[in-house]
């Protein structure tokens, strides 16, 4: 796939980006960490991807909405609805893909080109109502998120000091779950989940597995990129499967890192949330096809 990309668009989302890391990094919390719903489109229930997620969520903080609903402007008006008067759109961006320019072989791939669009949350517009979601009689997001990484056939081990992934050995190495402390918007158990789905996005990152290298693009700070990969990734997760993500201490050692990252290179974001949904769609992939 080849791309014409106005460098703009990349700009514009990762300005925000950096400003909402640079404003939460006094306590080192992230956008991600408010617990935000998964954003998804009022109008197709199709869920956004990728740095539209982040992109969402950091809107989300910024105005204190607490609908996950979205959607254009012409889409609010088919569904009945308007937008108000003076209010202002999220940016998100999207491919569109490009006529074949005509005697071109097929073989040479198709076109894409990087589009941008605004959107509005349902807190924005008069005349919706959200629609009713089937009650889940005894949800247990710690079940879930349990089922979810055994599925994975990940092999986790307990008992030691750090969380972290043994590439190594291919582990997960975990505290005991007794020693993990809550706080007052999470419990000790999502802290130990929120942990668990970061070193489970970095393991997914194996050689054999999604084989997730950056190599000399980011050179002595391709650890750092690895670990936003994580983290989002961790964010992802906890939001598909109801879990709050509180951040972890040792987080506020990368801030510096990311941040010199994301204000040199304004596409690294951009691959960061790429590989973290491509990180939780092969898991998610993974799990299903052991369940089965």
């Amino acid at each position: 796939m080849r791309e014409r990309v106005p460098s703009t668009l990349y700009q514009s989302i990762t300005e925000e980006i950096v400003e909402a890391i640079k404003q939460g990094a006094g306590t080192f919390q992230m956008p991600w960490h408010t617990s935000p719903p998964m954003p998804v489109n009022a109008a197709t229930d199709a869920p956004y991807r990728g740095i539209n997620v982040v992109s969402l969520w950091i809107g989300a903080l910024k105005r204190g909405y607490a609908s996950g609903y979205w959607a254009s402007y012409r889409q609010w008006q088919k569904l009945g609805s308007q937008v108000r008067k003076g209010e202002r759109g999220t940016l998100i961006v999207f491919y569109k893909g490009l006529p074949q320019p005509e005697g071109e072989p097929e073989t040479e791939g198709r076109r894409f080109v990087l589009k941008s669009s605004h959107v509005f949350n349902a807190a924005q517009v008069e005349g919706w109502t959200p629609p009713d979601l089937p009650a889940e009689p005894g949800f247990d997001p710690h079940a879930q998120a349990e089922a979810f990484v055994s599925a994975t056939g990940a092999r986790v081990r307990h008992g030691f000091h750090h969380a972290r992934y043994r590439a190594d050995l291919d582990d997960i190495e975990m505290p005991s779950r007794a020693w993990f402390t809550g706080s007052s918007t999470s419990t000790s158990l999502e802290t130990y989940y929120a942990t668990l789905l970061h070193e489970l996005t970095h393991w997914s990152g194996a050689s054999h597995r999604l084989a997730r290298e950056f190599g000399k693009r980011f050179g002595d700070q391709a650890y750092a990129m690895e670990e936003l990969v994580a983290e989002l990734g961790a964010a992802f997760l906890c939001a598909h499967l109801g879990i709050t993500n509180r951040p972890r201490p040792d987080h506020a050692a990368y801030l510096a890192s990311w941040l010199q990252i994301l204000e040199a290179d304004t596409r690294a974001v951009f691959l960061a949330a790429s590989q973290a949904q491509q990180a939780v769609e092969y898991l998610g992939a993974l799990a299903a096809d052991n369940r089965s």
